[in-house]
């Protein structure tokens, strides 16, 4: 067995270094006409095997027509990232968000990597966002947090608002919902600025604050390294004679810290800690005159052990008789639906069933997800060992009816209140960039009439979303992904007309000038509308 993975470890190595020479010369070189139409061809092919609701949105007569004008369109060579860029203004009429495609990047071999880890890349520690009409810097760490709320006047010369328009005509939202657009361009600006121009090594922005106008350049340096060597000159001068410890006393002092690490650790889990951002997924506050208003902020549904974080915050709130609870869900693109069904539960004093069956094209569409042509050798040589289990419970957790497939997610099942549930006032704050699993939620809660929705309209359609499991299928002459999902994910509760978003019963879009002023509109009509009801 030693052998034989021995063996197979030297031969993906060895296809892996051929295979990046011909990877990147695929990416970077000029592509026939012919292959770009049979590249069209194949992820339509794609689409049309594995996707649940192709023509929801747009009608097949008229999603035909558009995959054959492209292709008729296409009378000259192009490389892997002009055609992804015209392959994505087609594709984004299938409605569905997450329904992506991403244009290849030239691969580094093991040398390249290992010198790229020794460096970082400056501009990472930037966050933006478009508000009226204006790309800002929402957020930024270390010493570029004076930045923050600095406007972006041009990016490498060029104008964001062209910028902008240009990568809102490649964005999908689900349906015809338009508020994710802007929102998820300016929040994932950086990401789209690389699929269009492909890796950098540096990049300008001209900025503009309250005072000035300046120019600011960020490039890839070497990481500090760690200091090994104390400067005894330094600190002859400041030595100060230590007690010395007694065994027991160092003893008592390691177990203190391994201590103190262990539970750090757990609270990194328990709250989600994201290590990039430096902040926590999941956090719990109290705001208002009084802070007798509980804030529940939620960035995301998929980091962090969240079981321990809602029992310990709604048992808080019970012993703290808390009667208004605030829900932040901007900004939450969704995660895992096994979270978002366990946070119901705490949401309600009934039995409910989060989510309906889901429509699927396949009956074993993990392993299909799990062989796909875009994943590693290693990952289908282990797939292929699990496969005996792999397709049974695939096939145990589907079922047909009227000709159609479904699939069964554990959060198809009903399930009981939590007893601790919150029986208070709920207020969901949400805008554009809430999608996937916080739209489910938020269907949930507003479908049920538990709760006020306050903001824009979600990016995530109410009506359910095309997710759960994905294909990532490669382009076989550009190198181009196309990201299929593969189940149709929906709640109980419709509304008319489809295709839209979850609509806030109090709508209320920030403005620059609110960030400027550090306002947060939204939480403020909360807590205004708190104190009007005492």
């Amino acid at each position: 067995m030693k052998k034989f993975l021995f063996l197979l470890s030297i031969s993906i190595i060895v296809s892996s270094c051929g295979s990046i020479e011909s990877y990147n010369e695929a990416v970077t070189k000029m592509h026939p006409v012919e292959d770009l139409r049979e590249d069209v061809d194949k992820v339509y092919k794609q689409l049309q095997r594995l996707h649940p609701r192709l023509y929801q949105f747009t009608p097949k007569e008229t999603l035909d027509f558009k995959f054959d004008s492209l292709k008729t369109a296409i009378t000259s060579p192009m490389t892997s990232r002009t055609f992804h860029k015209e392959l994505a203004k087609v594709t984004k009429f299938v409605g569905q968000g997450h329904m992506s495609l991403s244009p290849p990047s030239t691969k580094f071999n093991r040398k390249q990597r290992k010198a790229r880890r020794k460096t970082k890349f400056e501009v990472s520690n930037l966050d933006f966002e478009y508000l009226d009409k204006k790309l800002i810097i929402r957020n930024a760490r270390g010493k570029d947090s004076v930045l923050i709320n600095a406007e972006v006047l041009e990016v490498n010369g060029q104008n964001p608002l062209d910028l902008m328009k240009k990568y809102k005509k490649t964005i999908a939202s689900d349906g015809y919902n338009t508020t994710f657009h802007d929102r998820v361009a300016g929040y994932r600006f950086l990401g789209y600025y690389i699929q269009d121009n492909g890796r950098f090594d540096s990049i300008t922005f001209k900025l503009r604050n309250t005072d000035s106008t300046f120019i600011k350049k960020y490039k890839r340096i070497a990481k500090a390294e760690k200091k090994s060597v104390v400067d005894s000159a330094k600190t002859d001068s400041l030595k100060q004679i230590k007690p010395k410890l007694t065994k027991a006393e160092r003893k008592a002092k390691k177990k203190a810290k391994k201590l103190e690490w262990k539970q750090k650790r757990k609270d990194y889990k328990k709250y989600g800690y994201n290590y990039t951002t430096k902040l926590y997924n999941r956090n719990l506050s109290f705001v208002g005159k009084d802070s007798t208003t509980a804030l529940i902020k939620i960035r995301g549904f998929g980091r962090g052990k969240y079981k321990d974080f809602y029992e310990e915050t709604f048992a808080t709130l019970d012993s703290l008789g808390t009667k208004n609870l605030v829900i932040d869900l901007r900004n939450n693109f969704g995660g895992r639906l096994n979270e978002i069904r366990w946070f119901y539960s705490y949401l309600t004093d009934k039995n409910f069933t989060l989510i309906n069956k889901s429509e699927a094209n396949s009956r074993i569409p993990i392993l299909k997800a799990l062989m796909s042509n875009s994943t590693s050798v290693v990952t289908k040589f282990f797939a292929g060992l699990a496969s005996p289990y792999l397709i049974p419970n695939n096939l145990l957790r589907s079922s047909k009816k009227d000709g159609q497939l479904y699939f069964k997610f554990k959060a198809a099942k009903e399930r009981e209140a939590n007893p601790l549930n919150f029986k208070g006032n709920i207020y969901v704050l949400i805008n554009g960039n809430s999608f996937s699993a916080s739209s489910i939620l938020s269907t949930q809660l507003q479908g049920s009439n538990r709760a006020t929705f306050v903001g824009e309209e979600t990016g995530g359609a109410y009506n359910g979303t095309v997710a759960g499991y994905y294909k990532v299928y490669e382009l076989p002459n550009t190198k181009i992904s196309a990201r299929i999902g593969l189940m149709h994910i929906d709640s109980k509760f419709k509304t008319s007309p489809d295709g839209y978003g979850i609509k806030p019963d109090v709508e209320i879009i920030p403005t620059y000038q609110d960030r400027l002023n550090n306002i947060d509109p939204e939480l403020e009509w909360v807590l205004n509308d708190i104190e009007k009801k005492k």
